[in-house]
């Protein structure tokens, strides 16, 4: 369990606050660059700001305050132009720095305008989302992790806005055990009564049994680890593991077919979380394909009101929500398989602490080159079993009725086994001896 105060330390995300503080070191995706194909503005919320994206008449993307400095309006509902935005209400024009260019009615020889500064942030493309960074200038480099950044990919990108503190979404990828349950027998429980309902058979989901847990500190943040009943340490999920990347960031899946979850605060109580998918065939993919990064909006709700857990991102997401708006932790009991979230906590604090101290945070990226491609750990295989295979939208899970496999993506797949088949050598980049280096590791034997 936490203090009221540490809680409070940990979770609030505001300008000034400990842990806005912090984020505010920090690149954040914030949106999807498909996103402003149809409407060139987009209402953006991020460490308790309120503000619009934007796309001007030369191509350039913007990222302004919301609210016009001379009336207040919302430039939600500004006006496009060559160097930058303006505001609907009287014309004021302000480049992508927030420096007001033009009033239109003020006098001629006016120097009012020189005197206006507009809120305005950085922004950047990469892998097919726009990263903003909101803290002390000169803005660090956005690190080019793999997913990101590696060639021959098809990609898609899954948001949901869910009405709850970042923190617990993060907690979650730390529970290793919840897999066993959550995703195992819970999601039994509801196969089994959908196919009582529908008079169809019912077959269960393998439930894996968790020996060992562990997790080890390393350059990125944290990685985790686990034995499984059946499994050696020899295997992937323990030898490689997968990675948890300081500050909001889990890398999941293997090779052909991974994942990044971003939790991104928008403030106290709301987190943007990106499911960024990305599928490696082992051959070309062509540039044009390459560069359609598709965005969906992935629900965690229903009509009613009721979780959507007929996937299992979508089981997280009910876990993580109804934990309540900001998690009671003073209130928790936790156990010795609760290790990987202690963990996290205390390195999440100690990164809050560090910036206090006017330090730099870890993963914090001011060498251009250290940020020019960051690979990450990748299991091969997942669960004693090899995933190198063509992803299937046939899979059963809710989240392919949300976010469907493209086309393309089984047809780059086929390609690329035919020509395994013929003898030519695949291509995929990753690096499966890749063991991170451990400065405090905690394991956890796990007995029924």
């Amino acid at each position: 369990m936490l203090t009221e105060e540490l809680n409070e330390k940990l979770t609030r995300v505001g300008p000034g606050t400990p842990g806005g503080e912090l984020l505010r070191r920090y690149w954040h995706p914030i949106a999807g660059v498909a996103e402003l194909d149809g409407h060139p503005t987009k209402r953006v919320r991020l460490l308790g700001e309120d503000l619009v994206l934007y796309r001007d008449k030369s191509g350039e993307l913007g990222l302004i305050g919301e609210r016009c400095p001379h009336r207040r309006i919302s430039l939600y509902y500004g006006i496009p132009e060559l160097f930058g935005i303006r505001c609907p209400y009287h014309g004021w024009a302000f480049d992508h720095a927030g420096n007001c260019v033009e009033q239109p009615a003020e006098p001629e020889g006016s120097t009012f305008k020189d005197r206006v500064q507009a809120v305005s942030y950085p922004v950047e493309q990469l892998g097919g989302l726009v990263f903003a960074y909101l803290g002390p200038l000169p803005a660090p480099h956005l690190p080019r992790y793999d997913l990101f950044a590696c060639d021959d990919a098809v990609r898609q990108i899954g948001f949901t806005v869910l009405p709850c503190n970042w923190v617990q979404a993060m907690e979650n990828s730390l529970d290793a055990t919840h897999v066993e349950w959550l995703h195992g027998y819970y999601t039994n429980f509801l196969g089994e009564r959908a196919a009582a309902e529908q008079g169809k058979p019912f077959r269960p989901r393998t439930l894996r049994h968790h020996v060992k847990i562990g997790f080890d500190r390393f350059e990125h943040g944290i990685i985790k680890r686990r034995v499984e009943e059946g499994g050696s340490e020899e295997d992937d999920d323990w030898k490689i593991g997968h990675p948890v990347v300081f500050p909001y960031t889990l890398k999941t899946g293997a090779v052909a077919a991974s994942s990044f979850q971003i939790r991104v605060p928008m403030d106290d109580t709301h987190t943007l979380h990106i499911l960024y998918k990305v599928y490696r065939p082992g051959i070309p993919v062509p540039p044009e394909i390459q560069q359609q990064v598709t965005v969906h909006q992935l629900p965690w709700e229903d009509e009613s009101g009721d979780a959507v857990v007929d996937f299992t991102l979508g089981q997280d997401m009910m876990a993580w929500v109804t934990q309540g708006s900001i998690a009671e932790r003073q209130l928790e009991k936790l156990g010795a398989s609760d290790t990987g979230i202690i963990v996290y906590r205390e390195l999440l604090e100690e990164q809050i602490d560090r910036v206090a101290r006017g330090e730099e945070p870890m993963e914090v990226y001011h060498d251009a080159a250290r940020a020019q491609f960051v690979e990450l750990p990748q299991e091969r295989q997942k669960h004693g079993s090899a995933q190198w295979g063509r992803p299937t939208s046939r899979v059963i899970d809710g989240l392919y009725r949300h976010m469907p496999v493209p086309p393309i993506v089984e047809e780059l797949f086929r390609q690329a086994e035919e020509l395994e088949a013929a003898g030519q050598e695949l291509h995929r980049r990753h690096d499966s001896t890749l063991d991170a280096g451990t400065d405090r590791r905690r394991e956890v034997a796990l007995k029924r």
